[in-house]
């Protein structure tokens, strides 16, 4: 089992930032890739970015590609850190982790982890 808790959400104005946690424990040494999801009100669940465990390979979604970065440290914490933020980027943010392994793609599906979080809620204010 693995337990994942995120932090850092909060309420800021467009064109702000905002740095996402995700603290990972428990059988975390056969973790393969950590991701985000978000889930906006009245929409579906959307893959925003991942990264593979050692931190050598990372994916991202295009909905938010080039205004986020994703990073991990040694000590099992995963970073989201988020910039230019508009309104439409408000939703419940979401850490995920996986054992499987797969292609690029497969890490953008919700199917492919296997523990998630939480969650933490960002308001964007126009």
């Amino acid at each position: 089992q693995v337990q994942l808790v995120e932090s850092g959400g909060g309420l800021v104005q467009a064109g702000g930032s905002l740095r996402l946690s995700c603290s990972a424990s428990g059988r975390t040494f056969s973790t393969t890739t950590m991701g985000w999801f978000r889930q906006a009100p009245g929409k579906e669940r959307e893959f925003v970015v991942a990264i593979s465990w050692s931190g050598g390979s990372t994916y991202y979604a295009d909905s938010m590609k080039g205004r986020i970065t994703i990073s991990r440290d040694n000590a099992n914490t995963m970073y989201l850190q988020m910039n230019s933020l508009k309104p439409e980027d408000t939703a419940i943010y979401y850490c995920a982790a996986t054992y499987r392994v797969g292609s690029g793609r497969y890490y953008h599906t919700g199917v492919a982890y296997d523990y998630w979080g939480q969650g933490t809620q960002v308001t964007v204010s126009s």
